[in-house]
């Protein structure tokens, strides 16, 4: 297999931009970053179109570097005490009414970065009444009292994606591991069972079948609610080859038989990310 494995016919699809200069404006003017650009995600049109982005909080620089993640690597800007304000201001101007938040890792702040999402999560509170607000936050290294400072803020969704199945994790996620991202689902759960959990994964790395079940079965034994399902794609030469398309076939049936495991909701395709129609996806498991 290569990198510059060709797309399938199915997989190809036609995108409307109609308006997406507007999102692009606000969130320009906001100085905000969004993981749809810095992660080079293949829906960005799509969703700025509709209006619609994800946050990224506390810069564009991870401390940490996976094997499948466009975001830059290296030493982090100081953080932004302002951005709360910023990104609730953005989200009123969007008219959002579900809201999703994520971060670079920033393994170099004593908190990780975790007050920091909570005070966006309140200050968009404060800012939308009513607004609802996904997390999708690094693993803190399931550290318990940084958990525990999101899970106060209570947002709508707390989302931290296990990526791959067991057997791939060092090869994706060396900084990470399979069993402390199932601890952070399970922490949240133990805090605080009416928050919604979430987690996705990537496929066609060259996973089984058999894997993917496995690791639905271990997500739902955490308590997860919500599972999305999506193919994996290179966001350039210098990153981990696909080894397979998934066809949206298999994606249908996974989709079926993982719901049947637990999951209150299942959202597979190929082109599906983790926050993409994530408020659609929250409304569907209600």
């Amino acid at each position: 297999m290569t990198q510059h494995k060709r797309l399938p016919e199915w997989f190809r699809r036609s995108v409307s931009v109609y308006s997406a200069e507007k999102t692009h404006n606000i969130l320009e003017r906001h100085e905000l970053n969004t993981v749809c650009e810095s992660a080079l995600c293949p829906n960005r049109n799509e969703c700025y179109s509709h209006g619609t982005s994800t946050f990224m909080l506390l810069g564009n620089t991870c401390t940490r570097r996976c094997g499948f993640c466009a975001i830059p690597t290296g030493k982090p800007e100081s953080v932004q005490e302002d951005e709360p304000a910023r990104v609730a201001s953005a989200a009123r101007e969007m008219n959002l009414e579900y809201v999703v938040l994520t971060s670079v890792a920033r393994d170099d702040l004593k908190d990780e970065g975790a007050t920091h999402f909570a005070r966006t999560v309140t200050a968009l509170k404060e800012a939308i009444p009513g607004v609802q607000v996904e997390v999708l936050t690094p693993d803190f290294h399931a550290r318990e009292e940084l958990i525990q400072l999101i899970v106060t803020a209570h947002p709508t969704v707390y989302n931290h994606n296990l990526e791959s199945v067991e057997r791939f994790q060092k090869l994706i996620r060396p900084q990470a591991s399979y069993q402390r991202s199932l601890e952070v689902l399970r922490t949240v759960k133990r805090l605080d069972a009416s928050i919604s959990t979430k987690s996705g994964l990537m496929l066609g790395l060259g996973e089984t079948y058999q894997e993917i079940i496995t690791a639905g079965r271990d997500l739902v034994a955490t308590g997860c609610d919500i599972l999305t399902l999506g193919q994996y794609l290179p966001p350039g030469k210098d990153f981990l080859p696909v080894q397979e398309y998934i066809h949206p076939d298999t994606f249908n049936q996974l989709a079926v038989e993982l719901k049947e495991l637990g999951f209150r909701e299942v959202f597979a395709g190929p082109n599906v990310r983790s926050s993409y129609h994530a408020g659609e996806t929250f409304l569907n498991s209600i």
